[in-house]
């Protein structure tokens, strides 16, 4: 079955297992602990395994997810970084007749069609949830549910919305832990303005990301390179920054196809509308095709992270500048 996010809570008990897959890791490791907490499974009863070692560790595994616990109370057994190539183990896991545990099967993005996406969705005993990085509107609905609703500010300024939407949404995990430092950081006025937005931003720094982001899609090489040596040397990771390229781009997309403007930082809009006269449709889909495949690529192999982020960002800005010199002549 396909769930929406809404559907995890109320349907988990009803399946056997659960795949959670997409490009918004925060997101996934929320539903995967949201899991723990709705089944009541207790810490000792927690088997995890990474797909990397499912082969070695394969006998352990359906011994632990067959059994029933010693320590009593349901089990749970977690397989993370799961892919394509792991899906016959999980479909003999999870379709076992002696199963006796919930199984939660994490992944990046699959494609549709695939092993794990088409066995999790074409099974009326288990259920597969995506999760994509929040877009405008749901990011927006997530920042005013969780400050308004939750911690009580009374509000929030338009630059300062505006400033949390360029800037969030990539990974939920990083958006609710800025959420939750704001709210504490207003806590005394309730309000919340650019200011404290700009202070209480993520440690990824929020010049340096504006910079790489929008310096890229403008085409301007040193500064790119400059803010992606800044970003890493402030230990920013490889892997979230691809996230937000690809969202970046996304973003880019919907403006250049649909003429839908994001709301912007003062600070980048005069880059961001250089990229729409720059970039075509087909152009970005290819970006957003080649982000896809350098993101398995700092999974599954075994490259330095850094390495791989750095060619693909100077080749691209490189393409970016070129192609802005042409739409000029």
């Amino acid at each position: 079955m396909k769930w929406k996010e809404s559907d995890f809570k109320k349907e988990l008990s009803k399946v056997r297992a659960v795949l959670i897959y997409g490009p918004d890791a925060g997101l996934v490791d929320e539903l995967c602990d949201k899991a723990i907490e709705t089944l009541d499974i207790e810490k000792d009863n927690v088997f995890a395994v990474d797909a990397n070692d499912l082969r070695e560790k394969q006998d352990a595994l359906f011994a632990e997810a067959c059994t029933p616990s010693m320590f009593g109370g349901k089990k749970m057994i977690i397989i993370s970084n799961a892919g394509d190539s792991d899906g016959k183990t999980i479909k003999d896991l999870v379709e076992h007749p002696a199963l006796d545990a919930a199984v939660i099967v994490t992944a990046g993005d699959l494609r549709s069609g695939g092993t794990l996406r088409s066995l999790f969705e074409g099974a009326e005993t288990l259920a597969a949830v995506a999760c994509y990085t929040d877009d405008a509107k749901t990011l927006e609905t997530l920042i005013r549910t969780e400050l308004f609703t939750n911690a009580g500010i009374k509000q929030i300024s338009p630059d300062a919305m505006a400033y949390m939407l360029a800037h969030l949404g990539g990974d939920r995990g990083i958006t609710r832990g800025f959420l939750g430092k704001i709210a504490l950081y207003v806590d005394d006025k309730k309000t919340i303005d650019l200011e404290d937005a700009e202070k209480c931003l993520p440690d990824t720094g929020a010049s340096n990301t504006d910079d790489f982001l929008y310096s890229l899609t403008a085409g301007h090489i040193q500064q790119t390179m400059l803010a992606l040596d800044r970003l890493l040397y402030d230990n920013a990771e490889p892997n979230m920054l691809v996230r937000m390229l690809d969202r970046h781009f996304k973003t880019l997309l919907t403006a250049v196809i649909d003429g839908q403007l994001p709301r912007l930082f003062w600070k980048v809009a005069d880059k961001f509308h250089a990229a729409i006269k720059i970039w075509s449709g087909e152009e970005i889909t290819s970006v957003l095709v080649r982000l896809n495949e350098l993101e398995a690529q700092l999974r599954t192999t075994g490259m330095p992270a850094e390495i791989l982020l750095r060619d693909f960002a100077l080749k691209l800005v490189l393409k970016t500048y070129k192609m802005s010199i042409k739409r000029r002549n």
